[in-house]
């Protein structure tokens, strides 16, 4: 690096909170601007540096945006990522087909190498880098024990590890900066190849684990220090390091050595992760999915946790810098209990597994009248097909008990504690939340629109008015009827910010991951059985048994594709808007298989594994030329229109009377399904809308995801501040005119 050094600033800010309970971290806020290297001489001075790191490390709730993002991490928002897959619907950048990002002038490509470059030293991607090296080289400089140097240098070689995973999974290679150049010419760092910085990740992994293997392989931290990586978090993020170098963006010519590598250290490690107290999230109780909710809502001595961000509810901020809330609940939740709401997607809908636990035969469905067709009705090809008929006007019927923890449907219970009628008179109250029913059905004032998939037009039940979700992502939310409440509720917060301020915990990564990642290792090294083992556990936590081999085709431990297509469909579901999707459909391919080269690539970016083409071994319908459309519930013709008011509902005029709402604390909730179908067709209609892009003559438009995007280039930004850095083969460069890039990131 060379331009951008001069920014860094070289002062410390004040240590933020690590814990959502802990009197300790919330409290103790001692500065640290322009502190000297004296205050590595002493335990508290060296805690509140690593902590700094922490606040300034951890993934949050945030979107990985268009534009710079320092964390470069996304969290099952709508954004640039999410928005890329079947979770959302609507054309991010990455595969609008009317847009070519460029790393020129025009549509520039997203920025996650230098991720700020605003002049703050935690906001830019090198800046964090150069703050944990100056961490680490103080740390090694004072005068703490041994014992003590090694639990806090075990922390900060994970979160430069974590770093710089977040490069290479976007650019391959980058550069390795090592201490803290001045920020002169002569400090220029080159980029390393994409195998040099794999090492150099996994290196630190390596000595993260086990300078922290005193102090956490006998159950991991407690107390006030809860949420620390332990051993285990830095063998788990070891674990998806060397997924990535394996999979097929990086290994185009399928070299089983490597999955080999990373089946056999996973598989060794996977005793260390268990020691520091991971493991999946089950209790005694589980009813229709419930411990598959609560494992993102348990805060302490949670074994899901792998790593970690805690948060806290406090409601405002009262000049201690103490307030650290998880955004995820406002923003899901419905507009009438002062949320905002998320818009699944269709295809995501219809994929998800039935009651059997295979996928919907979306064969048997027709093609949407005027909207886009199902073109990923037979995707998935090599897996078995559901006994369940799927139900396109009754979706929720016979489904994944993991689904009615995804989705929240007109007619869903979906609990709360707080008056909204604060906030708007008009709000239904529902006994202060703790009965909320979603009701979100619409209903349109002109007769001609209802049919119509372009016409938005339309108002919705409850006082939601033109909040207009069709189905809402519930998925991680605290459902009050799972006994847990981790916000607190302020009705009259101003609107921007919503009601609830929450201390539920953000997984970025889950036990679940690890044996998700386990399995895909053991399956490509030829260890099928053992893949499929991992997945029946996974399984059998989402209320699966082995009385139908908890849901999974019989073929599986000899038939490697379909194993593969096994683990993906399933790391598709139980990820679901976690941000885990737009990573594996670039790590696999999906979006052309390979088929594509970007310009300039050498004949070793061919992919010659896999038979020439991901999509094609793994039965999988490719993601370009697919679109996404939405789906809502209207009321019936029958009723007429209603008026654009938030008492204007056809419905309710006409005195029907609504259902109890679905109760999922119940253990059968057929019954209960069965009786909302009922009403559903005596009174609603399903209605699918466009929801990806059409063009100006209102023709609808497809997804392009172009081959140059599986490796990022470099924004005129960065190779600006950065005069000697080569560009990747793909994208234009910058410092040379805007001829085509050189560097090679599948270069070893």
């Amino acid at each position: 690096m060379k331009k951008t050094i001069k920014y860094f600033s070289f002062g410390l800010m004040s240590a933020l909170a690590l814990s959502s309970c802990s009197d300790q971290f919330l409290q103790d806020k001692k500065n640290f601007d322009n502190a000297t290297t004296d205050i590595y001489n002493y335990y508290s001075g060296c805690i509140g540096r690593v902590n700094d790191i922490y606040s300034w490390c951890l993934p949050t709730t945030g979107d990985l945006s268009n534009g710079q993002n320092y964390l470069a991490v996304s969290m099952g928002n709508a954004d640039v990522a999410a928005k890329s897959t079947e979770e959302y619907t609507g054309f991010s950048d990455f595969v609008n087909p009317e847009i070519e990002l460029t790393s020129m002038d025009n549509n520039q490509v997203p920025d996650y190498f230098l991720g700020g470059g605003n002049g703050n030293i935690q906001t830019s991607t090198y800046g964090r880098i150069r703050n944990i090296n100056d961490c680490i080289k103080g740390i090694q400089g004072g005068s703490l024990s041994e014992e003590e140097k090694e639990v806090l240098l075990g922390q900060v070689y994970f979160f430069r590890a974590w770093c710089y995973y977040n490069l290479v999974k976007w650019y391959g290679g980058v550069p390795l900066v090592e201490g803290t150049p001045d920020p002169v010419p002569s400090s220029f760092t080159p980029r390393s190849t994409t195998k040099e910085t794999i090492d150099y990740i996994l290196a630190d992994l390596d000595r993260a684990a086990k300078m922290l293997a005193g102090k956490t392989l006998n159950g991991g931290w407690s107390g006030s220090d809860y949420g620390r990586v332990t051993t285990g978090t830095a063998l788990a993020l070891k674990g998806r390091v060397l997924l990535l170098w394996a999979s097929p963006i990086f290994n185009r010519k399928n070299d089983e050595s490597r999955w080999q590598t990373a089946y056999s250290l996973m598989k060794q490690e996977l005793d260390s992760i268990n020691r520091c107290g991971y493991g999946l999230y089950q209790t005694s109780s589980n009813v229709n999915g419930s411990d598959f909710a609560k494992q993102f809502l348990t805060v302490n001595a949670n074994p899901e946790a792998v790593f970690v961000t805690l948060y806290n509810d406090v409601a405002s901020d009262d000049g201690l810098d103490n307030q650290k809330n998880n955004r995820w609940e406002r923003d899901v939740r419905p507009a009438n209990t002062g949320g905002g709401g998320k818009y699944a997607g269709l295809p995501l809908i219809e994929m998800f597994p039935m009651a059997d636990g295979k996928i919907p035969d979306m064969t048997k469905i027709s093609a949407h009248d005027k909207a886009g067709k199902r073109s990923y009705q037979n995707t998935y090809s090599k897996l078995e097909r559901s006994q369940y008929e799927y139900d396109e006007n009754a979706p929720y019927m016979n489904r994944d008990p993991r689904f009615y923890r995804t989705f929240a449907f007109p007619g869903f219970r979906w609990a709360y504690v707080g008056d909204p009628t604060q906030r708007d008179a008009h709000n239904p109250s529902y006994n202060g939340g703790k009965d909320y029913v979603v009701w979100n059905y619409r209903w349109y004032v002109e007769a001609d629109a209802a049919g119509n998939p372009e016409n938005g037009n339309s108002y919705s039940a409850d006082n939601l008015y033109t909040s207009n979700v069709g189905v809402y992502v519930r998925k991680k939310s605290d459902d009050n009827d799972l006994g847990t409440q981790l916000y607190a509720y302020e009705p009259l917060a101003s609107k921007g910010a919503g009601p609830f301020f929450s201390q539920a915990p953000l997984i970025e990564l889950r036990y679940t991951e690890v044996l998700m990642n386990l399995a895909e290792a053991a399956c490509m090294a030829g260890h099928m059985d053992e893949a499929v083992g991992y997945l029946q556990q996974i399984r059998a936590r989402a209320g699966y048994t082995a009385a139908n081999n908890y849901g999974l085709q019989a073929n599986l431990t000899g038939d490697q594709a379909a194993c593969m297509s096994a683990i993906l469909y399933e790391r598709q579901i139980e990820f679901a808007y976690e941000g885990k999707r737009f990573d594996d459909m670039r790590r696999w391919m999906l979006f052309d298989g390979g088929a594509r080269q970007p310009e300039g690539a050498p004949s070793t970016w061919t992919l010659t594994g896999w038979g020439g083409n991901t999509c094609t071994w793994l039965g999988f319908t490719p993601m370009n030329g697919q679109r996404r459309e939405r789906i809502e519930f209207r009321t019936a013709d029958k009723y007429g229109v209603g008026t654009a008011y938030w008492d204007g509902d056809p419905l309710v005029k006409a005195g029907v009377v609504r259902p109890d709402g679905v109760d999922f604390r119940q253990a059968d909730i057929q019954t209960q399904l069965t009786t909302l179908k009922t009403w559903y067709s005596e009174n609603l209609v399903a209605q699918v809308k466009n929801g990806d892009g059409q063009d100006s003559q209102h023709n609808l438009e497809y997804i392009n995801f172009r081959p140059k995007y599986y490796l990022l280039g470099l924004s005129s930004g960065a190779q600006n501040a950065n005069k000697g850095l080569p560009q990747t083969i793909g994208w234009q460069d910058y410092n040379n005119g805007g001829s085509m890039g050189t560097f090679d990131p599948l270069a070893e």
